[in-house]
């Protein structure tokens, strides 16, 4: 697989997200090809990767709501009582 490069803009840059792209481009071709070599059709390798990205969304979707919804009872713990 090639190598991925560093991200060169910062991370409030608008356009970060297509750097991104950019830079796994070559790296997500060599894994579909990879697959595909293995024997999965191009349908199968891609749906595959779209629904391993989408699983690893939801779980940093699903942490970030634990950690809003810890916050809260943190706070609600160290709140004195009324």
């Amino acid at each position: 697989m090639r190598e991925i490069y560093r991200p060169f803009v910062t991370s409030d840059d608008p356009d970060r997200d297509l750097r991104c792209q950019d830079a796994i481009q070559f790296a997500f071709d060599d894994l579909a090809q990879a697959s595909m070599a293995a024997g999965w059709t191009e349908r199968e390798s891609l749906e595959a990767i779209l629904y391993l990205a989408e699983d690893r969304l939801r779980t940093l979707a699903a942490n970030d709501d634990s950690k809003a919804l810890l916050d809260i009872l943190k706070k609600m713990i160290q709140a004195p009582a009324a």
